[in-house]
């Protein structure tokens, strides 16, 4: 109960914690980062001065006689292998050759590669990290970044990529959980009604044919088969729209012109009724039915919007193979935020409506019939264009 009230509220409250969780893993992995990096860059300053110190050695004029320092040559040793995983090069300033290389290919120690792509490699490195000096500035060290600092860099994409085919998962999962509930919902309640009206209906027609027998004006007679008949291709909409229902060929031309001159019949002689039509038939798979019910749906939809009085036009146009029907009022009209929200079970502006007759609509056009239903465009206080496209046989 609790969360059918406060479904919308719940649901924002999930969506901002989602986005906050996401931002502190991201903003712990930035942080991770940079601390790597850092400690990453005082390793390259170690080794660096460490180099320093081991040419100072075997560069006899640097050291004389006389000098009491006491040199760990195991020592600077250790420390200048201990690099396995950071590429770096190292430049004489002098010659602008290259003195020495390491970590730059995993596959092989050749330095041909590092002496073809010097170059390249040099640049890399200075965009991903400052290059260090060594000895007196006499040689320049540049390092890029370690295969484990690479990964990580990219660690947020992915962690990006796996949230967004999670939630993917999770949203065409709830979509498909959500439409087989209103599809069982539509046909439980669609043949639940073809059932409650059908029973009444055989009375009916029992009644009419003993009315025939006694001295009735015929003319009554005649009315009441004529809502008989009426409540008879209700019961066969409801029935079919329970199921799958059968689609054939047919002349959706001759199709609309009889649904829009019945509705006219039937509306209020305020409402212009308008037509504007193909002179050839265009034929398309379709359920006449159904049809019929979505073409009265909007028609119903577009005079309450005209609060009874105003112009409705039906026109329909072929391009190609698709055909495009449009149902063209002048009532209150739509704002863009609601071109969607309409036609979502429930959905209403009438304060006595039940909010079925779009959603029906698009029932029908959309998973019946594989067409397209919409709001073509809209102005407040202008009018409306409701729009059906079907592709043509």
């Amino acid at each position: 109960m609790f969360f059918t009230k406060h479904r919308q509220l719940i649901r924002w409250i999930i969506i901002i914690a989602s986005f906050a969780i996401i931002s502190l893993i991201l903003w712990n992995t930035y942080v991770f980062f940079q601390k790597f990096k850092d400690e990453e860059r005082a390793k390259m300053e170690i080794w660096s001065s460490t180099q320093s110190e081991y040419l100072k050695i075997i560069d006899n004029t640097s050291i004389s006689e006389n000098d009491n320092v006491n040199y760990d040559l195991e020592l600077i040793l250790k420390i200048l292998g201990s690099n396995t995983t950071t590429p770096m090069i190292v430049v004489d300033n002098k010659d602008s050759k290259i003195l020495s290389s390491s970590n730059i290919l995993e596959t092989t120690k050749d330095s041909a590669y590092v002496d073809k792509n010097a170059a390249i490699l040099i640049k890399r490195f200075s965009k991903e990290n400052t290059p260090l000096l060594i000895k007196n500035e006499d040689q320049t060290l540049y390092y890029g970044n370690s295969p484990l600092l690479n990964k990580l860099k990219y660690y947020p994409l992915a962690l990006l990529l796996i949230i967004f085919l999670f939630g993917a998962v999770v949203y065409f999962f709830y979509r498909s959980s959500k439409i087989a509930t209103q599809n069982k919902l539509w046909s439980g309640m669609a043949k639940e009604t073809a059932h409650q009206i059908g029973t009444p209906l055989s009375s009916l027609i029992g009644w009419t044919e003993i009315l025939k027998t006694e001295n009735v004006n015929p003319e009554y007679i005649q009315e009441i088969e004529k809502d008989i008949d009426r409540l008879q291709t209700i019961t066969e909409r409801f029935s079919k729209i329970g199921s799958l229902p059968t689609l054939e060929k047919t002349d959706i031309v001759l199709e609309t012109e009889t649904s829009y001159n019945y509705l006219k019949l039937r509306s209020s002689k305020l409402v212009n009724f308008s037509i504007e039509m193909p002179d050839a038939p265009i034929y398309v798979n379709l359920n006449s039915q159904l049809y019929s019910w979505t073409i009265e749906n909007l028609v119903k939809n577009a005079i309450d919007a005209m609060k009874g009085k105003g112009d409705l036009k039906l026109k329909m146009t072929q391009i190609e193979n698709i055909v495009k029907v449009q149902i063209i009022d002048t009532g209150k009209g739509i704002s863009k935020n609601e071109f969607n929200t309409i036609f979502e079970p429930g959905y209403t502006s009438k304060k006595r409506g039940w909010g079925l007759g779009l959603s029906l609509a698009k029932r029908i056009v959309e998973d019946f019939h594989n067409g397209k239903i919409k709001v073509a465009e809209s102005e407040i206080g202008k009018g409306s264009t409701m729009q059906i496209t079907f592709k043509t046989i």
